[in-house]
């Protein structure tokens, strides 16, 4: 088990304190450090997803204004 030292403003160890009394603290930070980790993870899955996608996009053939305007009225009543 690691220890962690870090400083917070006082606002919010107060506020921490109070939401959290009665628990084990150190459990509860240990849980918001773990979903900050999947967080930042996802975050960046998501960035890489994006930049795939947008580069994809750059290979894929492209129709005009009017060819795509054509083709979606072509199905209409």
């Amino acid at each position: 088990m690691a220890i962690v030292n870090f400083s917070v403003p006082d606002d919010v160890k107060k506020a921490f304190d109070k939401t959290f009394k009665g628990q084990n603290k150190s459990a509860v930070i240990a849980e918001l450090m773990r979903r900050a980790v999947t967080e930042a993870e996802r975050t960046k899955r998501r960035a890489e997803l994006f930049r795939r996608l947008t580069d994809d996009r750059r290979r894929r053939p492209s129709v005009g204004e009017e060819v795509a305007r054509r083709a979606r009225a072509a199905g209409r009543p």
